[in-house]
Protein backbone atom coordinates (compact mmCIF):
# COMPACT_ATOMS: atom_id res chain seq x y z
CA UNK A 1 0.00 0.00 0.00
CA UNK A 2 1.27 3.25 -0.95
CA UNK A 3 1.46 6.49 1.17
CA UNK A 4 -0.82 8.35 -0.63
CA UNK A 5 -3.63 5.64 -0.38
CA UNK A 6 -3.78 5.57 3.18
CA UNK A 7 -5.91 8.40 3.86
CA UNK A 8 -6.26 11.99 2.17
CA UNK A 9 -8.95 13.02 4.04
CA UNK A 10 -10.17 13.83 7.64
CA UNK A 11 -12.79 11.22 7.33
CA UNK A 12 -10.17 8.54 6.07
CA UNK A 13 -7.28 10.14 8.86
CA UNK A 14 -9.56 8.68 11.22
CA UNK A 15 -10.14 4.75 9.47
CA UNK A 16 -6.02 4.73 9.63
CA UNK A 17 -6.24 5.35 13.33
CA UNK A 18 -8.67 2.73 13.72
CA UNK A 19 -6.99 0.11 11.99
CA UNK A 20 -3.48 0.98 13.87
CA UNK A 21 -5.71 0.51 16.94
CA UNK A 22 -5.39 -2.68 15.84
CA UNK A 23 -2.04 -3.67 15.01
CA UNK A 24 1.05 -4.14 17.47
CA UNK A 25 3.39 -1.02 18.45
CA UNK A 26 6.32 -1.78 16.52
CA UNK A 27 4.62 -2.29 13.28
CA UNK A 28 3.18 1.32 13.49
CA UNK A 29 4.10 3.66 11.28
CA UNK A 30 4.74 6.55 13.28
CA UNK A 31 5.23 9.20 11.11
CA UNK A 32 1.92 8.32 9.17
CA UNK A 33 -0.03 8.31 12.81
CA UNK A 34 1.15 11.60 13.91
CA UNK A 35 0.28 13.11 10.55
CA UNK A 36 -3.44 11.44 10.52
CA UNK A 37 -3.70 12.89 14.33
CA UNK A 38 -2.65 16.60 12.30
CA UNK A 39 -4.98 16.17 9.45
CA UNK A 40 -8.36 15.29 11.03
CA UNK A 41 -8.32 19.09 12.56
CA UNK A 42 -7.69 20.41 9.03
CA UNK A 43 -10.51 19.28 6.26
CA UNK A 44 -9.13 20.02 2.72
CA UNK A 45 -5.57 20.45 3.08
CA UNK A 46 -3.39 18.15 1.10
CA UNK A 47 -1.07 15.86 3.00
CA UNK A 48 0.93 14.36 0.53
CA UNK A 49 3.05 17.77 0.74
CA UNK A 50 3.86 17.16 4.43
CA UNK A 51 4.77 13.26 3.40
CA UNK A 52 7.15 14.94 1.15
CA UNK A 53 8.62 17.39 3.44
CA UNK A 54 9.11 14.23 5.36
CA UNK A 55 11.05 12.22 3.19
CA UNK A 56 13.25 15.41 2.45
CA UNK A 57 14.52 15.73 5.80
CA UNK A 58 15.37 12.14 5.59
CA UNK A 59 17.33 12.11 2.27
CA UNK A 60 18.87 15.22 3.94
CA UNK A 61 20.15 13.11 6.90
CA UNK A 62 21.24 10.17 4.53
CA UNK A 63 23.52 12.38 2.55
CA UNK A 64 24.45 14.13 5.06
CA UNK A 65 25.93 11.26 6.69
CA UNK A 66 26.92 9.59 3.54
CA UNK A 67 28.98 12.71 3.31
CA UNK A 68 30.62 12.48 6.26
CA UNK A 69 31.49 8.82 6.07
CA UNK A 70 33.09 9.73 2.84
CA UNK A 71 35.68 12.42 4.60
CA UNK A 72 36.73 8.99 6.54
CA UNK A 73 35.12 10.09 10.07
CA UNK A 74 33.69 7.31 12.29
CA UNK A 75 30.27 6.32 12.74
CA UNK A 76 29.93 7.70 16.60
CA UNK A 77 26.97 8.32 18.58
CA UNK A 78 28.26 11.94 19.01
CA UNK A 79 28.38 12.12 14.66
CA UNK A 80 24.34 10.63 14.75
CA UNK A 81 23.56 13.75 17.15
CA UNK A 82 25.56 15.99 15.23
CA UNK A 83 23.43 15.14 11.92
CA UNK A 84 20.49 15.37 13.18
CA UNK A 85 20.94 18.60 14.93
CA UNK A 86 22.38 19.94 11.56
CA UNK A 87 19.45 18.65 9.22
CA UNK A 88 16.43 19.51 11.89
CA UNK A 89 17.66 22.95 13.01
CA UNK A 90 20.03 24.37 11.57
CA UNK A 91 18.90 23.44 7.62
CA UNK A 92 15.60 23.75 8.04
CA UNK A 93 14.79 26.01 11.31
CA UNK A 94 12.79 23.87 13.51
CA UNK A 95 12.87 25.19 17.19
CA UNK A 96 10.91 24.89 20.25
CA UNK A 97 7.84 27.72 20.75
CA UNK A 98 9.35 29.19 23.84
CA UNK A 99 7.12 32.47 22.94
CA UNK A 100 3.67 30.73 22.58
CA UNK A 101 4.47 27.73 24.51
CA UNK A 102 0.49 26.37 24.81
CA UNK A 103 -0.67 27.47 21.11
CA UNK A 104 -2.77 24.95 20.43
CA UNK A 105 -0.39 24.70 16.76
CA UNK A 106 2.51 23.05 18.47
CA UNK A 107 0.47 20.02 19.44
CA UNK A 108 -0.53 19.80 15.76
CA UNK A 109 2.15 17.75 13.85
CA UNK A 110 1.01 19.57 10.43
CA UNK A 111 0.97 22.97 12.15
CA UNK A 112 4.32 22.18 13.63
CA UNK A 113 5.92 21.31 9.84
CA UNK A 114 4.44 24.42 8.25
CA UNK A 115 5.45 26.84 10.98
CA UNK A 116 8.63 25.15 11.58
CA UNK A 117 8.02 25.06 15.64
CA UNK A 118 6.57 23.23 18.20
CA UNK A 119 6.07 21.68 21.62
CA UNK A 120 9.12 18.89 23.49
CA UNK A 121 6.63 16.24 22.37
CA UNK A 122 6.50 17.41 18.26
CA UNK A 123 10.00 18.05 17.66
CA UNK A 124 10.86 14.57 19.34
CA UNK A 125 8.57 12.99 17.16
CA UNK A 126 10.58 14.31 13.88
CA UNK A 127 13.87 13.44 16.01
CA UNK A 128 12.46 10.03 16.48
CA UNK A 129 11.13 9.53 12.92
CA UNK A 130 14.34 10.83 11.18
CA UNK A 131 16.72 8.35 13.04
CA UNK A 132 14.26 5.40 13.01
CA UNK A 133 14.76 6.16 8.93
CA UNK A 134 18.14 5.89 8.93
CA UNK A 135 18.13 2.39 11.09
CA UNK A 136 19.23 4.37 14.32
CA UNK A 137 18.18 3.33 17.90
CA UNK A 138 15.78 6.49 19.03
CA UNK A 139 13.25 6.16 21.98
CA UNK A 140 11.30 8.39 23.76
CA UNK A 141 11.54 8.83 27.28
CA UNK A 142 8.55 8.81 30.03
CA UNK A 143 10.17 11.50 31.88
CA UNK A 144 7.40 13.80 33.67
CA UNK A 145 6.05 17.08 31.89
CA UNK A 146 8.81 17.53 28.98
CA UNK A 147 9.54 15.12 26.38
CA UNK A 148 13.14 14.11 25.74
CA UNK A 149 14.49 11.31 24.14
CA UNK A 150 17.80 9.27 24.07
CA UNK A 151 19.88 7.99 21.33
CA UNK A 152 22.14 4.87 21.55
CA UNK A 153 24.73 3.27 20.15
CA UNK A 154 27.14 0.28 20.49
CA UNK A 155 26.23 0.61 24.46
CA UNK A 156 26.79 4.32 24.49
CA UNK A 157 23.98 6.19 25.24
CA UNK A 158 22.87 10.23 25.45
CA UNK A 159 19.80 11.95 26.33
CA UNK A 160 18.60 14.78 24.15
CA UNK A 161 16.22 17.97 24.82
CA UNK A 162 14.07 18.21 21.33
CA UNK A 163 12.71 22.04 22.36
CA UNK A 164 16.45 23.11 22.66
CA UNK A 165 17.54 21.94 19.70
CA UNK A 166 18.86 18.26 21.11
CA UNK A 167 20.58 20.21 24.00
CA UNK A 168 22.71 17.01 25.10
CA UNK A 169 20.77 16.54 28.91
CA UNK A 170 22.91 15.28 31.87
CA UNK A 171 22.10 14.70 35.63
CA UNK A 172 22.19 18.29 36.37
CA UNK A 173 20.33 19.55 33.42
CA UNK A 174 17.68 16.61 33.99
CA UNK A 175 17.29 17.36 38.32
CA UNK A 176 16.86 21.31 37.17
CA UNK A 177 14.52 20.27 34.58
CA UNK A 178 12.62 18.20 37.00
CA UNK A 179 12.38 20.87 39.60
CA UNK A 180 11.43 23.56 37.62
CA UNK A 181 8.24 20.96 36.10
CA UNK A 182 7.59 19.26 39.45
CA UNK A 183 8.79 21.57 42.39
CA UNK A 184 12.03 21.99 44.15
CA UNK A 185 11.72 18.45 46.14
CA UNK A 186 11.28 16.29 43.43
CA UNK A 187 14.05 13.92 42.81
CA UNK A 188 14.90 11.91 39.86
CA UNK A 189 13.86 8.44 39.60
CA UNK A 190 15.14 5.65 37.25
CA UNK A 191 11.67 5.09 35.65
CA UNK A 192 11.31 8.58 34.28
CA UNK A 193 14.66 6.89 31.85
CA UNK A 194 12.04 4.30 30.94
CA UNK A 195 11.32 4.29 26.83
CA UNK A 196 7.62 4.94 25.50
CA UNK A 197 6.18 3.24 22.93
CA UNK A 198 4.76 4.32 19.97
CA UNK A 199 1.36 4.55 21.24
CA UNK A 200 2.83 6.06 24.63
CA UNK A 201 4.35 8.73 22.18
CA UNK A 202 0.72 9.16 20.31
CA UNK A 203 -1.15 9.69 23.24
CA UNK A 204 1.20 12.10 25.14
CA UNK A 205 1.18 14.28 22.16
CA UNK A 206 -2.55 13.98 22.21
CA UNK A 207 -2.74 14.96 25.71
CA UNK A 208 -1.22 18.04 25.35
CA UNK A 209 -3.46 18.68 22.87
CA UNK A 210 -6.99 17.87 24.48
CA UNK A 211 -5.55 20.07 27.89
CA UNK A 212 -4.73 23.05 25.74
CA UNK A 213 -8.19 22.71 23.85
CA UNK A 214 -10.21 22.08 27.33
CA UNK A 215 -8.14 24.80 28.95
CA UNK A 216 -9.64 27.32 26.13
CA UNK A 217 -13.16 25.74 26.87
CA UNK A 218 -13.25 24.26 23.13
CA UNK A 219 -15.32 21.18 24.47
CA UNK A 220 -16.23 19.73 21.51
CA UNK A 221 -12.75 19.84 19.67
CA UNK A 222 -11.51 17.76 22.82
CA UNK A 223 -14.29 15.30 22.50
CA UNK A 224 -12.66 14.50 18.69
CA UNK A 225 -8.89 14.25 20.46
CA UNK A 226 -10.91 11.95 22.56
CA UNK A 227 -12.51 9.87 20.14
CA UNK A 228 -8.84 9.86 18.45
CA UNK A 229 -7.22 8.37 21.13
CA UNK A 230 -9.94 6.03 21.48
CA UNK A 231 -9.46 4.87 17.88
CA UNK A 232 -5.31 4.11 17.77
CA UNK A 233 -5.37 3.14 21.49
CA UNK A 234 -8.59 1.24 22.33
CA UNK A 235 -7.66 -0.24 25.68
CA UNK A 236 -6.99 3.57 27.10
CA UNK A 237 -9.83 3.05 29.36
CA UNK A 238 -9.65 6.73 31.01
CA UNK A 239 -10.38 8.11 27.88
CA UNK A 240 -14.05 7.49 28.31
CA UNK A 241 -14.02 9.05 31.59
CA UNK A 242 -12.83 12.14 29.46
CA UNK A 243 -15.71 11.98 27.12
CA UNK A 244 -18.06 11.99 30.34
CA UNK A 245 -17.05 15.27 31.26
CA UNK A 246 -16.83 16.81 28.37
CA UNK A 247 -20.04 15.56 27.11
CA UNK A 248 -21.88 16.32 30.42
CA UNK A 249 -19.94 20.03 29.85
CA UNK A 250 -21.62 20.20 26.78
CA UNK A 251 -25.24 19.47 28.40
CA UNK A 252 -24.96 16.20 26.06
CA UNK A 253 -26.25 14.03 29.19
CA UNK A 254 -27.21 10.64 27.49
CA UNK A 255 -23.76 10.48 26.23
CA UNK A 256 -22.31 11.47 29.44
CA UNK A 257 -23.69 8.88 31.03
CA UNK A 258 -22.43 6.00 28.87
CA UNK A 259 -19.35 6.89 28.55
CA UNK A 260 -18.91 7.32 32.09
CA UNK A 261 -20.65 3.68 32.57
CA UNK A 262 -18.65 2.35 29.96
CA UNK A 263 -15.49 3.37 32.36
CA UNK A 264 -16.74 2.45 35.65
CA UNK A 265 -16.79 -1.38 33.82
CA UNK A 266 -13.06 -1.00 32.31
CA UNK A 267 -11.50 0.73 35.11
CA UNK A 268 -9.55 -1.86 37.31
CA UNK A 269 -9.56 0.74 40.29
CA UNK A 270 -11.99 1.19 43.04
CA UNK A 271 -11.10 4.56 43.82
CA UNK A 272 -11.32 5.29 40.06
CA UNK A 273 -14.68 3.17 40.28
CA UNK A 274 -16.34 5.32 43.48
CA UNK A 275 -15.05 9.27 41.31
CA UNK A 276 -16.67 8.37 38.41
CA UNK A 277 -20.34 6.86 40.11
CA UNK A 278 -20.13 10.28 42.28
CA UNK A 279 -19.85 11.89 39.24
CA UNK A 280 -22.48 10.02 37.15
CA UNK A 281 -25.16 10.46 39.65
CA UNK A 282 -24.55 14.18 39.47
CA UNK A 283 -24.90 13.99 36.15
CA UNK A 284 -28.62 11.67 36.31
CA UNK A 285 -29.61 14.32 38.64
CA UNK A 286 -28.67 17.26 36.69
CA UNK A 287 -30.31 15.19 33.47
CA UNK A 288 -33.09 15.02 35.18
CA UNK A 289 -33.71 18.67 36.91
CA UNK A 290 -33.62 19.37 32.70
CA UNK A 291 -36.22 17.25 31.57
Amino acid sequence: MGHSELFQSPDEAFEYLRRIGNIADKEMDLAEAALALGLIFLPGLHVDRYRQHLRKLSEHVAEEFQARMRLKETDTLKLRVQILRKIIHEAHGYQGDEKNYDDIQNANFIRVIERRKGLPISLGILYIILARNMGWTCEGLSFPGHFLIRIDKDGERVILDPFKEGQEMGASHLRQLLKSIVGKNAELSHNFYDRVSNREILLRLENNLKKRLIDGEDYGHAIIVAEAIEAFSPLEYRTYLDKGVLYAKLGQNQLAIDALETYIEKTPHTKEKQHARLLLQQIKIDAHLDT
